[in-house]
């Protein structure tokens, strides 16, 4: 069984820790350690604990979610917790978003904002959200038809999957995937197909994707930039998938919530393109631009026909989002360019202390080229996968990074590789990277 996975559902994923190379003193202490007590990341949560084991009863779940664990996020930050680590895993920063936009949240609930919104959202929102769309892509779109606001970008991906899909429709992902892609699909029925990107530079196999694509795909689900790679799609790649979908009437769902994180290339959305717009939808939200992931303000940007699907199942949902972060969101995206350009500018500097800390620590990092995430093959120091390497980098050297098995159909296909973050102040990143320097070793 497996693992599955912006917090990852997990497939159940066990390893063997007797099996663990290991070289350094500390490490054969952790192998002991773990030999007597046969710990397991991603273990099933198949029964509920209690204090009298004899009285535990089994999960009841349906069908569509039984191979849907607990989080890995919720594990590795657990184990954090427990053995003080420096949580470099999930993608939330530990710094607080522009106080600009805070204040505007205090004044809607000073001024009685707190009531149900309307459904689709705050028609101020809407008109927000369509401006910046078409600064940003040059696209003019109805922001009562063809915008809805929505309880963050998970749930837009939600609303999009369960009002457009319908059971036995195939759907092709890239992997990695963000965890909520297959789950959401899941609960849709559909049938989904995979295709991996690889490293080095995770492009796309565009043959591979071409035998893929048919008369009986309904709907290709994007991410760029990447999670967890931090890869950008190229104008070759979206072109490519452009006419594939056009030639075969295709749907595009395209995650773009790291928009305004690129930091190689410029961002190029999918529905600008040519035939495009009329099969996308473009879903993005606050959280990553404005570092309010808790706010959970997102949105889904599609043609009227699309729209309507999406609306209805928004609608049995959450039904409304929070009034009071809906209006504060209009402030937001109203920012000048200089805030995101600012916001680029830390990134970058964040960027560079952890790739240059990674790479003298001993792991082949690959490029990353958008979002606030790195990949790095973990095999020079001698552990037998990504979950054991992980549990490994918490418990004997203070660090957590993230697994990337999760995110893939096929597990084995990342089990070499794991997802740091670097939304993190400078010092909590210079203090990860010391503690890895002193703590781990090379054997490869």
């Amino acid at each position: 069984m497996y693992l599955d996975t912006h917090g990852v559902m997990l497939r159940q994923f066990s390893f063997r820790s007797s099996l663990l190379p290991f070289s350094s003193h500390s490490q054969r202490s952790f192998l002991k350690s773990a030999s007597s007590t046969h710990p397991r990341i991603g273990a099933t949560m198949a029964t509920i604990s209690t204090q009298n084991e004899s009285t535990q009863k089994p999960v009841q779940v349906a069908k569509r979610l039984e191979k849907f664990k607990t989080t890995i996020f919720t594990q590795m930050s657990t184990l954090a917790v427990k053995h003080g680590a420096i949580n470099l895993g999930q993608g939330f920063p530990n710094f607080d978003g522009p106080d600009f936009v805070k204040e505007a949240a205090i004044q809607a609930i000073r001024d009685g904002k707190n009531q149900y919104a309307r459904g689709h959202g705050l028609p101020q929102l809407n008109s927000a959200v369509a401006a910046r769309f078409r600064e940003d892509t040059g696209l003019v779109v109805d922001p009562e038809k063809e915008v809805t606001v929505t309880s963050g970008c998970t749930e837009a991906i939600a609303a999009t999957m369960l009002g457009l899909i319908n059971p036995g429709d195939e759907v092709i992902l890239f992997a990695p995937f963000y965890d909520s892609y297959e789950a959401t699909l899941s609960m849709a029925g559909a049938k989904v197909k995979g295709i991996t990107l690889r490293p080095p530079d995770f492009s796309v196999p565009l043959e591979e994707l071409k035998a893929a694509v048919s008369n009986k795909t309904r709907a290709i689900l994007l991410n760029t930039p990447h999670n967890p790679t931090g890869k950008m799609f190229t104008r070759e790649e979206l072109e490519t998938i452009a006419s594939l979908c056009i030639e075969n009437d295709v749907l595009v769902f395209s995650d773009e919530v790291y928009d305004k994180l690129a930091f190689e290339m410029d961002h190029i959305s999918i529905a600008s393109l040519p035939g495009m717009y009329e099969r996308t939808v473009t879903m993005n939200s606050l959280g990553k631009t404005f570092s309010l992931t808790g706010w959970k303000i997102g949105w889904a940007i599609a043609p009227t026909h699309l729209t309507w699907g999406i609306r209805q199942a928004h609608s049995y949902l959450t039904f409304a989002t929070s009034t009071p972060m809906q209006s504060a969101a209009i402030a937001a995206l109203k920012a000048p360019e200089s805030y995101f350009k600012e916001l680029k500018r830390d990134y970058n500097a964040k960027k560079e202390i952890l790739v240059k800390g990674l790479k003298e620590v001993g792991f082949e990092v690959f490029p990353s080229s958008g979002t606030y995430f790195v990949v790095v093959d973990h095999t020079p120091f001698g552990l037998e996968n990504d979950v054991a390497f992980c549990e490994y980098l918490i418990k004997e050297v203070g660090v957590v990074a993230i697994p990337t098995s999760v995110f893939y159909l096929n597990p084995e296909e990342g089990k070499n590789l794991v997802r740091f973050t670097f939304c993190k102040d400078e010092e909590t990143l210079r203090s990860a990277v010391e503690r890895m320097k002193l703590k781990l070793k090379r054997i490869v």
